[in-house]
Parts: C-alpha cells; structure tokens; sequence
C-alpha cells in the first residue's frame, strides 16, 4: 500500500524489520517460532516478515504527501455547517475519522460495538536480552502482551490487562513498571529503562455492517475495531484502502467512479472484515484465561505452530493478506507491478508486501 502511494522509500529510515515472531502461551510455558521461511512464496523476497513503524513519521509523511498533491484540498476543524455543505456537493466521500466517527453517527449507520474488559498500556523501553529484529506475542492469562522492536535496544511494548489494571500500571513509578515488566517477560529478558510517558486506552470490538450510505464511505476505524493481537487493526485498515484504490481505478471511459461503488465496496470487505474480527476476538477468549476445558486446546495450537511449517504459513499470510487470499496465489516478489493512475514501475523483492505491519502508538499494531 505505502508503494502504491510512493512513500516507502521515503520512509525507509524510520522502518524497524523484524525476522522472527516468538509466540509464547506463558500459562502453558510452550512456544511457537516464525520465520521468514515460512512466508508464502510471493512474500518471501522480502527482507523481514513485517515492519514496526512510529505513528508520528508515517502521518507526517501522508499528510505532506496530501498537502503536496494539487488535487486535494486540505481542511481542518470543518464547522458543521461547511461539512453538510460538503458532503451535499461532493460525489463520494471518505469517512476515515476514527472510531467516533462523526460521518458516521450523522447518517445514522447500523454500529455495533462490544467494549473489552481489557485495557491496553503501552509503553517504550529498552531491553538486555532480547532476541535482535525479534518481536514476541506472549499470551497472558490477564491478555496478551506484544514486545516490538523499534531498532537497537529500544522496543515498544503493548500490555493487554483489565483496563482498571492498565490505569493503574501507567501512573506507577519507572522502577515500579519496569520490575512488572521484569516479572511477566521471558526469562532472560529484562528493562533497563522506559522512554516515555505509559499511556492507557480501552478496547473494543465493533462493526459496521453497511460501509457505504449515499455517498459516504467508511474506512479504516470509522468502520471496524479489533483487539490489537496480531497487528491485525491496522492490516485491516491498509487493506480497506487498497480495496478502495483498486475499485476506484476501474473507472469508466469518462473517468467517473462507478455509481455502485458503496455497494462493490462493502462486498469487497465484509469477508475479511468478519474473518479477522470474529478470529481476533477468539484468540483473546481462548488464550485469556485458565479454564481446564480449553488449555489442551490451546497446547495443541501451539503444537501444531511449533512443529507444522504449513500451519505456520496459513496463519502468516492470512495475517498478511488476508484469509480471503489463501486459497490464491500471490505474484512472485520482483513480478508485482505497482499501480499509479497511467504509471507503472515494478516492485523490488526488498519493497513487496510485508507479513505484518505495526504502528507503534496509541496500543495500534
């Protein structure tokens, strides 16, 4: 997506590669490793399975590229009055304003939404003992924990917990984090120093099941919300934009958008939006507790991840690609042609696309 929109490259400095995911169920003390081996062939060009990327150099760099770009009006603080006008005049409008979507809640939209008894803290530290261009998924009784590498020593790390637990935990002294920290980490793995202010968000699951009224478009969390395991919240949302480019690039001989694209819109998302947030929410009801019914269950998962490369490369590209792409074949890297209005370029394996794609703020992977 970030080729498509030419801004990879130029954020390549602020990039943070990682080689290896660990997963660990820490009540059951098995472990799970994935590799660049065990991409899918069209992704296995590139360099790493996924990247962490800081929120604030990725929307620096959108937004210079919209107020750079002659064919986009830039507004903020729009008053209501200008935004009904707008909206009256515009032939298609993209609702990308978040989870309290104004858009949204003004055309009255079916909304479903669940909040989490979890919360997430997130914070930066660095770390002695940590794998190098690894990042951990631990499954916690009390939710999970994601540790992501930002470069060096420094990583980010993302704590599911009871959001009253959460709260509590931010406003702790740093030695006092950090000696949680030290405590439901890996062995070996230790904080030497937090970086920035903890910060506490609570969590949802929710759902529009009609994306698309009128002329309005939903995309990205205007749309849909999931627990962050995975990094699957954000991959959602790069694909709910690369659906839309695609749709809107098949457009008529007058260059029109086609009058039905709410409708091919909504259709083009609805399986892999349902797939990820039904499977996400399973995964945090199955890993987040201790019940004895469910932890064969969940030893067997972690089995079969362990010691099943296939297993593996399923759970990879559907994390990637989404599970509608696994019964197709991806192009091979270094053969993907990326697409921008009349031109064309071809993709290096080092630019295809990433396994899994996190920004390292506000608890979104």
């Amino acid at each position: 997506m970030l080729q498509r929109l030419d801004v990879w490259d130029q954020l390549q400095n602020f990039l943070s590669p990682f080689e290896s995911l660990r997963l660990d169920d820490r009540v059951l003390g098995s472990t799970a490793w994935f590799r660049r081996s065990d991409l899918r062939p069209g992704n296995r060009g590139s360099e790493a399975i996924g990247w962490i990327l800081d929120h604030k150099p990725l929307m620096t760099k959108l937004l210079d590229e919209l107020e750079n770009n002659a064919l986009v009006n830039m507004r903020f603080s729009v008053d209501e009055h200008s935004s009904r006008q707008h909206q009256q005049q515009s032939d298609w409008i993209v609702a990308a304003d978040g989870s309290r979507s104004t858009l949204r809640r003004s055309r009255a939209m079916p909304f479903w939404s669940h909040a989490y008894k979890q919360g997430c803290l997130t914070a930066k530290v660095t770390l002695e003992g940590a794998e190098q261009r690894c990042a951990y998924e631990l499954f916690r009784a009390e939710g999970p924990m994601a540790v992501l590498p930002l470069g060096g020593a420094l990583y980010q790390v993302v704590w599911s917990a009871p959001l009253q637990h959460c709260r509590e935990r931010a406003n702790l002294q740093d030695h006092q984090l950090l000696q949680q920290l030290t405590d439901v980490l890996p062995i070996g793995i230790r904080p030497t120093a937090l970086l920035d202010q903890p910060g506490a968000f609570p969590l949802e699951l929710s759902f529009a099941p009609q994306l698309s009224a009128a002329n309005l478009l939903l995309v990205g969390e205007s749309g849909h919300r999931c627990h962050p395991v995975g990094g699957q919240g954000l991959n959602l949302c790069w694909r709910d934009v690369s659906d839309l480019l695609d749709l809107t690039q098949s457009r008529g001989i007058n260059g029109s958008l086609p009058s039905n694209l709410g409708r091919l819109y909504t259709w083009r998302r609805l399986s892999d939006l349902i797939s990820v947030l039904l499977s996400t929410d399973l995964l945090i009801r199955l890993f987040s507790n201790r019940q004895p019914l469910i932890l064969p269950i969940r030893f067997l998962i972690i089995k079969l991840l362990a010691q099943a490369r296939w297993v593996r490369r399923v759970s990879l590209s559907a994390m990637t690609d989404g599970p509608g792409t696994l019964l197709s074949r991806l192009p091979q890297c270094g053969q993907r042609i990326a697409h921008d209005g009349d031109k064309q370029r071809s993709t290096t394996p080092a630019e295809s696309r990433s396994a899994q794609f996190s920004s390292a703020e506000n608890g979104t992977q």
